[in-house]
């Protein structure tokens, strides 16, 4: 079966350990999670589908490396994939270093699904976003 599962792993939904196994008993092929380092308190664009989007799990949910590293811990076939790692708002030698540790913990597991963000607002209070990588990240998003 290649079905996957996704979810915003938070302090308040199923452990990624607990979900892991169960996806794997149950012959999932794979689990993804996604990503979203803060949301601005003040915000220039709203969510694509509307701000009733933007529900509670977008601000809390966990870092994408511990829990698909939780799940690689307990699980030896399932894929682990990051349903979108904002690799522009991230430092990219440590961004390489937990994706080759977590690849080699999960042995050969790790799916890598990246992108930039929806969010304008955000990319300007990230340390590692420059200027030109704005740019580019805005041109493609206009696409």
């Amino acid at each position: 079966m290649e079905i996957g599962a996704a979810i915003f792993f938070t302090d308040y939904s199923m452990a990624p350990t607990e979900l892991a196994v169960v996806l794997e008993e149950r012959g999932f092929d794979s689990l993804w999670v996604a990503e979203h380092s803060h949301i601005p308190v003040t915000r220039r664009f709203s969510h694509p589908l509307g701000d009733a989007a933007l529900t509670k799990e977008y601000y809390d949910v966990m870092d994408p490396f511990v829990t698909l590293s939780a799940a690689a811990a307990v699980t030896t076939r399932l894929k682990l994939g990051t349903a979108v790692c904002l690799v522009i708002q991230r430092d990219t030698i440590q961004t390489a270093k937990l994706v080759a540790s977590l690849d080699q913990v999960s042995k050969g597991r790790f799916l890598f699904g990246i992108g930039c963000d929806w969010k304008p607002k955000r990319w300007k209070t990230m340390a590692p976003f420059t200027r030109p990588a704005r740019r580019r990240c805005a041109s493609r998003s206009r696409r």
